[in-house]
């Protein structure tokens, strides 16, 4: 069978919708082993051989490493499962009214922003994916134009906002942790006190007009000995498309799992995520890469390689 790595969050839950429910299940296991896990340790297992397709953050494609054609996880605009909260330094009577409105999710002007962005020095970091990671370099490098001298340190942390701004400038919170701190961000801002809260896939949307990204499938190409790459490919994408089809019945499966309103979980998989892979997003996999090489985050990949 094939060895599946996959990740542990609401946002690919339409992807896996046929390797979790019948009818499709049952024959879909006789061709995949899927193993749940976090989506750096998707590319690790990857990377490593401990797997042969895996979900993977977009900073962690090689040159050996084909994407499959058909799905992607990523958003059009705003995406709320990448948050970049910092704390502000000025009384929250001195903060203008839009940064600490519990209706905006990208608070502030761009020059307030950048302003507020350049006094940072230490953001502890949720370092359960790498691209997160990369996009938060970029826009302290690129799009603020930092200087890598001047720019902040990334410190890993557990994924508790209240603890990670209680010991830095600043928490970058990616996948449910991130839709949970949204929830809670009235405990949070009573605990770190009045804080910037920026969605890093509307400033990556906003600055380049392309989509933001977060992971695709890939494949080790040379591991496909039992399965065509066109069936792989229409495996994947009938999960998909049945799973947005059934998006009552994951909001029903969902709401148990995590601590937010069902309206919420609906929005987030129709309007927040998505899932097809389309000419937009690869040019934009191709810029965030060209980006984070120019600024020494990531090594360069000249070329996409396509299964």
């Amino acid at each position: 069978m094939l060895r599946v790595a996959a990740i542990d969050f609401l946002n690919p839950a339409p992807l896996m919708w046929d390797f979790e429910h019948p009818p499709r299940a049952t024959a879909l296991a006789a061709r995949y082993d899927i193993r749940y896990t976090q989506p750096a340790l998707c590319a690790d297992d990857l990377l490593a051989g401990r797997a042969d397709l895996g979900l993977i953050p977009i900073a962690s494609l090689t040159p050996a490493l084909a994407i499959v054609p058909g799905c992607t996880i990523a958003s059009l605009d705003r995406v709320r499962s990448i948050q970049l909260i910092v704390k502000l330094s000025r009384p929250k009577s001195q903060v203008p009214h839009v940064l600490h409105s519990p209706t905006v999710q990208n608070m502030g002007s761009p020059s307030a922003n950048a302003e507020t962005l350049a006094s940072v020095r230490t953001i502890a970091a949720d370092t359960a994916s790498r691209s997160s990671l990369a996009y938060a370099q970029i826009l302290f490098r690129k799009f603020i134009g930092i200087s890598p001298a001047n720019a902040p340190e990334f410190v890993p942390a557990p994924a508790d906002p209240i603890a990670m701004l209680a010991h830095a400038d600043a928490a970058l919170l990616i996948g449910d942790p991130a839709l949970l701190a949204l929830e809670s961000r009235e405990q949070i801002e009573a605990a770190a006190g009045p804080c910037l809260w920026l969605d890093l896939a509307h400033e990556w949307h906003s600055r380049t007009g392309l989509p933001w990204v977060a992971a695709v499938w890939a494949v080790s190409p040379e591991s496909l000995t039992r399965i065509t790459p066109s069936q792989l490919i229409e495996d994947l994408r009938q999960s998909r498309d049945h799973g947005l089809a059934h998006v009552d019945e994951l909001v029903h499966d969902w709401t148990p799992r995590i601590a937010i309103p069902p309206a919420t979980i609906r929005h987030y998989l129709t309007r927040n995520i998505h899932y097809a892979l389309s000419p937009e997003c690869i040019a934009a996999i191709s810029l965030f890469r060209r980006y984070a090489a120019e600024a020494d985050i990531l090594p360069p990949l000249e070329n996409l390689r396509f299964l």
